[in-house]
């Protein structure tokens, strides 16, 4: 087998293979007016469905690379997920109606879906332990910048060319990292080490995983936690451009708050032992409630200008922090129960909670009406519904602990 990377080129390889999903999804976000103003100009919050459609072929993607990737090698499934998504993104530049483009975006999300899981195999092939958490933490610090990045590199392909040039840049930069991928790493999960996909065996590790109280009601909990994120990506340049009118601004002030947001790992990972993940999860949660519950109140009763924008930016940070502190958090209690088979519960529980998220989402970005009230009011009652289901879960881990 031929060597692996020095460990500064494997970091910045594997960074790249998780941008692919931040870029996917952050890079669209300026070109959703135009999206809308040629392809559903009568009802352009139907454009949102170009971010969600993505995320939920995404979702379910995940459930199958994980498997794939043990039966057939971690290379193949990634380098077929790369093609599969070059091609979708050639049938999204080229598509003329909304139907066809939210087609080629869900084809996108499955190509994708093979970073988002195997990328992480390829990690644990190579390192355990401290040396595995210390690579992924490297990975992404560098994979964090993209959210921050993304727009404004979407919105100046968008002045140079139109919103199909995206989708063009998309074809590049998976090219790019396949190229790297395949000429620099060798196959990491050899052939005496693969498990041959069994239908049995999937439909019996499925039946297990969901015999879990804990896992059922944890994998709830984060679907309403990743809803109240899509809620709020698939509207957030919507209520720039069109509830305050910084629509030119809107790839900056995204940054920032991005940037700002990412210090939440850091943070979780400073508090998770000392506080711990329940704790964390319970309290943000929380807090969610009362910063939606206020926002909601104060932009019901007429709240705009400067002042509304502040409110908003604060708000928005909320959101995009919660998840440093949570997630993470909220997927280790759900698979606290199902360690023999980590792999498979690892795939599912994403997959389930991300589609879940994206159906309760959608709904909530088509209801936008000019102000984030209907957003606030989606977000508030999520997170209501998220911290009752975890009160939910303590209790049934005290029962089981009984």
């Amino acid at each position: 087998m031929r060597s692996v990377p020095g460990r500064v080129e494997f970091i910045a390889l594997l960074a790249m293979l998780f941008a692919t999903i931040a870029f996917s999804i952050d890079a669209m976000l300026p070109a959703l007016p135009e999206i809308g103003a040629d392809l559903t100009p009568d009802a352009i919050n139907r454009a949102q469905l170009v971010v969600t459609s993505f995320v939920f072929g995404m979702g379910i993607g995940t459930f199958f690379t994980g498997p794939l990737s043990d039966a057939f090698g971690r290379k193949p499934v990634l380098l077929g997920g790369a093609a599969l998504y070059v091609v979708a993104s050639i049938l999204a530049a080229y598509a003329e109606t909304l139907e066809l483009l939210l087609a080629a975006r869900l084809m996108q999300g499955l190509g994708a879906a093979g970073p988002r899981v195997v990328a992480l195999a390829i990690v644990r092939d190579l390192y355990s332990g401290r040396e595995m958490a210390r690579i992924m933490s490297f990975v992404m610090m560098v994979f964090t910048l993209f959210p921050a990045l993304a727009p404004s590199i979407g919105a100046v392909i968008i002045d140079a060319t139109s919103w199909r040039g995206i989708f063009w840049a998309f074809v590049l930069f998976s090219s790019i990292a396949s190229i790297w991928l395949m000429v620099r790493l060798p196959e990491t999960h050899p052939r005496e080490n693969r498990r041959p996909f069994r239908l049995e065996a999937f439909r019996a590790s499925l039946a297990e995983l969901f015999s879990h109280r804990v896992v059922l009601i944890s994998i709830g909990v984060q679907a309403l936690i990743f809803a109240m994120l899509f809620s709020m990506i698939s509207t957030v340049q919507q209520i720039y451009d069109i509830s305050f009118g910084r629509a030119d601004s809107f790839p900056i002030w995204f940054g920032g708050v991005a940037i700002l947001a990412a210090s939440a790992s850091v943070l979780n990972a400073a508090l998770v032992m000392r506080l711990g993940m329940r704790f964390l999860i319970t309290a943000m949660l929380a807090v969610q409630v009362v910063m939606a519950g206020i926002t909601l109140a104060l932009f019901a009763f007429g709240l705009s200008g400067t002042l509304g924008f502040a409110l908003f930016l604060v708000w928005q940070l909320s959101v995009f922090f919660q998840m440093g502190l949570t997630v993470g958090n909220i997927n280790a209690i759900a698979m606290e129960p199902v360690g023999h088979i980590a792999g498979l519960a690892a795939s599912v529980i994403g997959a389930v909670a991300t589609v879940a998220g994206v159906l309760i989402a959608v709904p909530n970005g088509l209801m936008f009406d000019g102000t984030p009230v209907p957003l606030a009011a989606g977000i508030f009652v999520e997170a209501i519904l998220a911290l009752l289901l975890m009160r939910w879960l303590l209790r049934a881990e005290a029962a089981e602990a009984a």
